[in-house]
């Protein structure tokens, strides 16, 4: 079983370095930093990833698209993290006996663009309750690691 993250043109290192941490926390196999993403060593992403940068394996990509269709040949699940028409509650996510997954998240600004939700296999998102109609990207991804991790470990019992 491997589970990736996939960050596209995230523009803050702070963000960067978070989801580094985060995804150790969450036990992501690798991370892919694409586009304009930030790559280590960088001050910025090294404080805030407190050496998990150091550790976590990654990778720095070019092309969204082609990273995505790579994926999905080997057999992976591509999930966009990204609230739109056709987004599923995160928690509604039946991963059935799915092992490998890749969560997209989107850049700070535009999300997860519309022409990549559709290259993926399923679009999720995190319900809100409150006035606003978005988290930051960090914490949005922490929150889909966490859960699509869950649900991977139950597959496993």
């Amino acid at each position: 079983m491997s589970f990736y993250l996939i960050l596209p043109n995230i523009r803050s290192c702070h963000n960067v370095g978070a989801m580094f941490r985060t995804a150790d926390a969450c036990g992501v196999d690798k991370l892919f930093l694409v586009g304009y993403t930030a790559t280590p060593p960088k001050p910025q992403i090294d404080k805030v990833a407190l050496g998990a940068e150091t550790w976590i394996p990654w990778e720095s990509k070019k092309d969204l698209k082609r990273l995505i269709l790579t994926l999905k040949k080997k057999g992976f699940l591509v999930v966009a993290l990204e609230k739109n028409d056709s987004s599923i509650d995160i928690a509604n996510l039946d991963l059935q006996l799915q092992k490998n997954i890749a969560l997209v998240v989107g850049n700070e600004v535009e999300g997860v663009e519309s022409d990549i939700a559709e290259l993926c296999d399923v679009v999720v998102h995190i319900p809100m309750y409150g006035k606003k109609e978005s988290l930051n990207v960090s914490v949005a991804a922490g929150i889909g690691m966490y859960v699509l991790k869950s649900k991977l470990k139950n597959l496993k019992s």
